[in-house]
């Protein structure tokens, strides 16, 4: 077995020269604005980081909106919890994984609602924290404009903060956001083991 020799008195040296770097770039970082995040890719837990990040606006008090693009046939944890929220707008306007449907008009019929819904957040300014949940399976089947899309996000007010889930995102949207983050899969119980979504896991 291989020890690993720690030298504390290098070890605090290298820590110290850590911290006066991000000291300096968090006193260069002043401005203050809404951010459109992005979170995309085949991994799990995309819409999990967007409820966590939900969590966080109400804690600081936001006055917050969630519109579900997909979801919809079935309850989760997340709507139970956050419905009995105060500060908390919530829609779930789909109905269900887009190979249950299987009708293309239906599933136009409420991107174009659930958008519809999401237009009057996103010009309101007293709305803080949006959540566009699965967005971005909405806008890879074309259900919805693209460029109406990204013109709406961009022309929100500008301290508003946006949160957009679902893999496959667009390129012209992961181009306009300010953080993107792409989650890839290692494993995954259903697809390696075929095990079921589980209550506070995925539902």
């Amino acid at each position: 077995m291989t020890t690993l020799l720690r030298d504390p008195e290098r070890h605090a040296k290298r820590m110290a020269r850590k911290q006066e770097l991000m000291r300096a770039r968090i006193a260069n970082a002043q401005n203050e604005q809404g951010l459109l995040l992005v979170l995309t890719g085949p991994g799990k837990g995309k819409s999990s980081s967007g409820f966590g990040m939900l969590a966080r606006a109400l804690g600081h008090g936001m006055k917050t909106g969630v519109v579900q693009f997909i979801k919809g046939a079935f309850q989760t944890g997340e709507e139970a919890f956050f419905r009995q929220q105060v500060g908390v707008d919530y829609h779930v306007m789909g109905e269900g994984y887009t190979w249950e449907t299987k009708s293309l008009e239906r599933d136009i019929a409420a991107a174009e609602a659930a958008w519809t819904i999401t237009q009057s957040m996103l010009r309101d300014p007293t709305y803080e924290f949006i959540l566009l949940d699965e967005l971005n399976i909405a806008l890879r089947y074309n259900y919805l404009d693209l460029e109406q899309v990204l013109d709406d996000i961009h022309n929100r007010p500008s301290h508003q903060h946006v949160i957009v889930t679902g893999r496959n995102a667009p390129t012209a949207l992961i181009e306009l956001a300010d953080t993107v983050t792409e989650m890839t899969v290692v494993k995954h119980a259903f697809k390696d083991q075929g095990i079921k979504a589980q209550k506070g896991i995925e539902l």
